[in-house]
This record gives C-alpha cells, sequence and structure tokens, in this order.
C-alpha cells in the first residue's frame, strides 16, 4: 500500500513538473510594434496631469500601448544606442522586468521586444500591495550593479538609483499623456522576488511600479 501511494505521489509530482515545464516553454518572445513617437499631450499640461493612482481597472494593455510605454520609459531614441532616460556613465545598467497577466519578460530595446521569463501571472510578487496584482503591467526596475566597472560601490548605488527614479518619471509623464495611470513603488519582498525573478548577486531590485487604465 505504502509502495502504491508512494508511486501515485511521484507520478502527480511528475506530471506537476511537467505541466509547468511546458507552461514555461509556452510563453514565447512577444516581438512588439514600432513605437509610435509623435503625438502626445503638450508637456505642461502632462506635467500638470501626472500624478500617483493606486487603483486600477481590468482593461489590459494593447501591444502597441504596451510598445510606447516601454519605449518612453527607456527605449533608444538615438542611432548611437543612447536611451530616453540618462544612464550614468551609459552604463545601461537598469534591466525591466514586465509583468502581465501571461508572464514575465525583460524589456529588449535594441530589439523592441520582450523576451520571456516566466510563463504565469505574477503580478501580485511584484510588491507588497493588495492592488498590484490588478494592474494591467507591473515593471521592475532591477540593476545590474556588475556593470558598473571599479566604480565604488555606495557611488555605483546612488547612481542607478538616480537611473531608476529618470526611468519611472518618464513612466508618469507617458501615462499622463496617454490616459493611463501609474504609481511608483518601494515596498516589494525584494528577497522572495529575486528567489523568483532567479537573479544573480549582483542584480538588485530597486524599485517597481504599477501601471494600467484607471477604474471607473
Amino acid at each position: 500500500m505504502k509502495r502504491k501511494a508512494s508511486f501515485l505521489g511521484g507520478l502527480v509530482l511528475a506530471t506537476i513538473a511537467l505541466s509547468l515545464g511546458a507552461a514555461a516553454q509556452a510563453l514565447m518572445p512577444v516581438k512588439l510594434p514600432p513605437p509610435q513617437t509623435n503625438g502626445g499631450h503638450p508637456l505642461m499640461q502632462v506635467l500638470k496631469d501626472r500624478k500617483s493612482t493606486r487603483e486600477f481597472g481590468p482593461a489590459t494593455l494593447s501591444p502597441q500601448t504596451l510598445s510606447d510605454l516601454l519605449w518612453a520609459a527607456f527605449g533608444i531614441n538615438r542611432p548611437d544606442g543612447h536611451r530616453t532616460a540618462p544612464s550614468a556613465m551609459n552604463w545601461q545598467e537598469v534591466i525591466i522586468y514586465v509583468a502581465t497577466g501571461e508572464g514575465v519578460y525583460i524589456y529588449d530595446a535594441k530589439n523592441n521586444a520582450l523576451n520571456p521569463v516566466l510563463a504565469g501571472d505574477f503580478r501580485a510578487a511584484t510588491g507588497t500591495q493588495s492592488f498590484v496584482k490588478d494592474a494591467a503591467v507591473n515593471l521592475v526596475y532591477v540593476s545590474d550593479l556588475s556593470k558598473t566597472g571599479n566604480t565604488a560601490s555606495t557611488d555605483a548605488e546612488m547612481y542607478t538609483a538616480a537611473d531608476v527614479g529618470f526611468i519611472a518619471e518618464n513612466v508618469y509623464l507617458y501615462c499622463a499623456s496617454e490616459g493611463l495611470v501609474t504609481v511608483v513603488r518601494g515596498s516589494i519582498d525584494r528577497p522572495a522576488l529575486a528567489k523568483t525573478l532567479n537573479l544573480q548577486p549582483s542584480q538588485k531590485i530597486i524599485l517597481a511600479q504599477s501601471a494600467g487604465y484607471p477604474r471607473k
């Protein structure tokens, strides 16, 4: 009887493992449409409308809107590979993890694409506040300190925190222009999320940011 139970237990675990593996394989790279860099509201109007919102509606972001948002955040805006947000010493050390209802991706600015990391809805894992699970997308800003060279660790941490701030503000301005809502967040279980994302020791979670449509 014990052998049978053990066999059945092993069979269940194997089935779960196969299901998880299949789910991970099902999350494919996403090629985003080219960002629309024309239009939007005047800058002074956008600054007037910029605010933090912690209530989100259920609507998802279209591929075009997500492409535009990520390009505004930290996309490439010049032929030499420089970005829409400043980067200390041009380290470009900030990695943007994109958590949607389908899975977690890394934003690939060079190819304007989303590279898969995890299949499944991990939005709730990107913060400790209850509303994060409701946002259409949660951006997790990770600093790869291995890209900061021989810079002293305290200076590197200061510079990368500023770099993340620039990116987050770009998201705020884009959202204000396009009728979306957003909030930048520091309430994160960083050790747990780092484990979920399989981060390296040199990769540090700085902040996260929720974005989506307002709740009606």
